[in-house]
Order: C-alpha cells, then sequence, then structure tokens
C-alpha cells in the first residue's frame, strides 16, 4: 500500500525544447501539437511505502521494479480492523484524495479517548462539525462518559438538530444538559461558592504569589466559606491591605458575586445557597456513561475555565481514589471536551503554574481521565503536551508553523505531507494516533446527515420491523430510482 504525496510533471522532450515549445506558443498564439503526446508527456506520482498488505505489517522493502499499482478498494481495508474494535469510536469515511471509499475508520475508544485527542485546523475547515460527528458515535456506547464545555452552545441542539436528537436519548436520557438559560427538560447551572477552592483558580486568574499566598491563607482559617471572608473584607494577620483589596475585586469581577450592606448579591452562575450538588451530580452522571453538556456561551471566559477546573478536579480525585480501592478497572473513561485548547494548556498559561487540565494531560491516561482539545493554534501549547495527545486529527491548516507544530509531535511521521495538510478541503482530514497502523486519510460527514441517515433508518425500522419486507421496499425503491 502506497501513498501519493506530491505530484510532478514528466516528459521526454528536454526541458530545453519545452520552453521553446512554450514560448513560441504565447508569442504567436499558435496551435502546436506533440507528436505522441501520451508518451511523451507524462504526470510522475511522488509515493512513500505504508504497509505490505499480505503480512500486515509496516513496509521496510520497495516493491519490484516496473510493478502493476492500482486504486485502493474496500477488500484491501481488512487489515485495518475497525470492524472487530470491542469499542469502536467513528471519526470518519476513509478516503483516497477526493475520492470516499465506502469504509468508516473507527479507533479504539476507550483507549483512544483515555490518552487524549487533538482536534486542529484552521477557521471554518470543520472543527466542531468533527466534534459532533465524534460526540454523536460515542452516545450509545458503554464505555466512556463525556464533559463538553461548550462556548457556542452548538453541540446539544437547543434550537436546531443536535445531540438531543440521539435515538438513545429519547430512551435513556444520555445527553444532560447545564445552561444559565435553561430550556425545557434541562438544568439551571448553579454552583455554590463553598464548592471553589484555591487550587481551582490555577490558570483561570493572574496572581501574585502574595496574593496566591493569602487565599490559601483565608482557606485555611475559614474553610469553605473562604470566599465569602474575602468579600466581607475580614482581617486576616500576615498580609497588606492592598493585596486583600485586590484579591476581593478578582473574585467579585471573576464569580460574578458582590457584598453590599451585610449581604453577598450573587449574579451569575456562582451562589451561596444554591448548586451545592451540582458538581458531584454531573461526576454521577458521567459515570453513568452519559455525555453532560454545560452550556458556557453566556458567561465569561474565565468562568468558563473555572468551572472546568471544579469538574475536571472531581473526577481526577474520584478516580484515583477507585485506583487506590481497585475499583478504577470497572469504570468508564471520561473525556473531557475544552474548546480553545491554549487558554489551558498555552505556554504562556503554564508558565504562570500548572493547573488540572494540565494535570490531566501529563497523568490522566493512568486513571482512565482524557481530553479532547479543539484548537486552531497548535503552536501555542507546549510540545511536552502536545506529544501526550496520542491521537491528533488534523484538518486543513494554512499556516507553516502550526502545520510545523503538529507534523512533529504526530504519531507517524508526516514529514512528506506538509503540502497535504495545507491543501484538506473543508471536512477532510489526516488522523494519526498510536491506534491506527500508518497515518489515514478521511471525510468527515456533515453532522446534520448524519442525524438525518440516523433518525430516518430508527423511523423505517420502526414501521417495518419485517426483514423480508423492509427488503423488498429498499428493492423496490432501487428499481424505481434506476427507471427500471
Amino acid at each position: 500500500m502506497l501513498q501519493t504525496y506530491d505530484l510532478l510533471y514528466g516528459s521526454q522532450l528536454s526541458q530545453t525544447n519545452l520552453e521553446l515549445m512554450s514560448g513560441m506558443k504565447l508569442e504567436q498564439n499558435s496551435s502546436l501539437e506533440f507528436m505522441d503526446k501520451e508518451l511523451r508527456n507524462y504526470t510522475l506520482v511522488v509515493a512513500k511505502n505504508l504497509m505490505t498488505v499480505e503480512q500486515n505489517r509496516i513496509s521496510k522493502s520497495l516493491p519490484n521494479f516496473f510493478s502493476d499499482i492500482r486504486m485502493l478498494d474496500e477488500d484491501d481495508l481488512k487489515l485495518l480492523h475497525s470492524s472487530n474494535l470491542k469499542n469502536p469510536l467513528f471519526i470518519g469515511m476513509l478516503r483516497s484524495g477526493s475520492k470516499i471509499i465506502n469504509y468508516d475508520l473507527c479507533i479504539d475508544g476507550e483507549k483512544a479517548l483515555a490518552e487524549h485527542i487533538l482536534i486542529s485546523s484552521s477557521t471554518g475547515k470543520g472543527k466542531s462539525n468533527l466534534t459532533s460527528c465524534i460526540l454523536w458515535s460515542n452516545l450509545d456506547k458503554d464505555y466512556s462518559g463525556i464533559i463538553v464545555l461548550d462556548p457556542h452552545d452548538e453541540y446539544y441542539g437547543r434550537n436546531h438538530l443536535g445531540l438531543k436528537d440521539h435515538p438513545c436519548n429519547k430512551i435513556k436520557n444520555q445527553v444532560i444538559y447545564y445552561s444559565k438559560n435553561p430550556i425545557p427538560g434541562t438544568i439551571s447551572l448553579k454552583i455554590n461558592l463553598k464548592a471553589v477552592k484555591p487550587s481551582h483558580l490555577n490558570g483561570v486568574i493572574s496572581l501574585t504569589d502574595a496574593q496566591h499566598e493569602a487565599l490559601i491563607a483565608f482557606h485555611r482559617k475559614y474553610q469553605e466559606n473562604w470566599i465569602s471572608a474575602i468579600l466581607k473584607e475580614e482581617k486576616i494577620e500576615g498580609f497588606h491591605e492592598t493585596t486583600l483589596i485586590v484579591i476581593k475585586r478578582k473574585l467579585s469581577n471573576l464569580l460574578d458575586v458582590k457584598f453590599v450592606g451585610d449581604s453577598i448579591i450573587c449574579q451569575g452562575i456562582f451562589d451561596i445557597t444554591a448548586g451545592e450538588t451540582t458538581v458531584n451530580d454531573i461526576c454521577k452522571e458521567v459515570e453513568k456513561n452519559k455525555t453532560i453538556i454545560i452550556d458556557t456561551s453566556n458567561i465569561s471566559s474565565g468562568m468558563e475555565i473555572l468551572v472546568g477546573s471544579l469538574i475536571s478536579s472531581e473526577i481526577l480525585n474520584k478516580y484515583k481514589r477507585y485506583k487506590t480501592q481497585g475499583l478504577l478497572r470497572d469504570k468508564p473513561v471520561v473525556s473531557i471536551v475544552i474548546e480553545e485548547a491554549p487558554r489551558v494548556l498555552g505556554k504562556e498559561v503554564l508558565e504562570k503554574g500548572q493547573n488540572i487540565f494540565s494535570t490531566i494531560a501529563r497523568e490522566g491516561r493512568k486513571f482512565k481521565v482524557g481530553l479532547i482539545g479543539i484548537t486552531q493554534l497548535p503552536s501555542l501549547i507546549p510540545r511536552t503536551i502536545l506529544a501526550n495527545m496520542n491521537t491528533k486529527i488534523i484538518l486543513g491548516m494554512e499556516m507553516g508553523v502550526e502545520r510545523r507544530a503538529i507534523i512533529e509531535s504526530a504519531s507517524q511521521d508526516l514529514s512528506d505531507d506538509d503540502k497535504n495538510i495545507a491543501s484538506l478541503d473543508k471536512g477532510e482530514a489526516i488522523v494519526t494516533s498510536n491506534f491506527l497502523r500508518f497515518a489515514t486519510p478521511i471525510k468527515i460527514p456533515f453532522f446534520e446527515d448524519v442525524i438525518k441517515k440516523e433518525l430516518n433508518k430508527k423511523e423505517f425500522n420502526h414501521e417495518m420491523p419485517n426483514s423480508d419486507l423492509k427488503e423488498k421496499v429498499i428493492k423496490q425503491n432501487f428499481i424505481g430510482v434506476n427507471g427500471g
């Protein structure tokens, strides 16, 4: 199996003669004909070896001179073994150039989600569409639960088709939706201030050493009421008054709370009375293989990261306890979807201190907790983090610096694919993963088409349970379409 990575012109005519004929045509606008033009001029295909198919192994030798070649067909794809996976996660249709092959490319979902997935492309190439397809594929599986921080409110389908329309959601309530502005059947997003700890603020707001130490001192003295104590300007020894005023201002702005008179006024999703069980409820549901979508479209970026930090910390700590107790094997993988991943995994952010997301990126796979990072700018993420994202789905990227960041950290050798990545059309991608034998080109279906196909299939199966009758209808439709 060979992969084409470049095309060149070839000719039996010398370069001098070709240039002479080109100049004559340009200057005289004459009609020039080649003698035996199909023989004398041709296109050269530059290819690299991928697999020795008969032996099902990476190829370490070249084909014989003058070997015949042909296009890939479905029978050649048995070596990918996607159909035999225990926990398949659909990521797209196999692609050969612009040709779509009737083969669903899947990877081992349980392993891939635990060892992190990176989705990277330029704007408008289909990152959100791909993420929606992955989440849809995962909904009816029992090996994983997913938490989605959704800053654009695009996955659930509040006003359009979305994950809420999956057939298994109608039966098992597999999608749980939290929002500041809930709709019927969904849950209001409220989190109690007592759930927040100083460690959750790492990577969320910028703090000096003195300010960070002040937060810890307040937490040590006032325990779960430490934020209320700061807002009420309770005194604590060893810190300058200016430091306390600054941390009060930063917390008030982040949490959208203020102290008026003798009361704390909560204007956002954080509250002093409601939301005491929200984080724990989310963790319980995701352990039941459910997909939790948190609509963060109406809150600030800092507040979104804080919500993600709270939930991610709780999940990781629970799964660490499960491993200590010998219970981890029976728990599903938990994956956390983060849009604009450099906000929490970027070099500048991590230079100010580690956060829960970088901790998960480094060691989460040991505890079955992974990330799905989505970004336009992979070059902003440290190479050590990129190297830990063991599955990368690369859509079209025009900027050379971003392509190089991905190529240098890929699971397979993509050194010849720089031009290929730059020229990918919308919905086309290359997948490089520890769970694939080689970097594989795919075409991602349009998400709404996936939904409509599934719903039509469900309706068809419901209305026609008799398999013989269904087969008869299919044949009739086929004959009608072809004019028979």
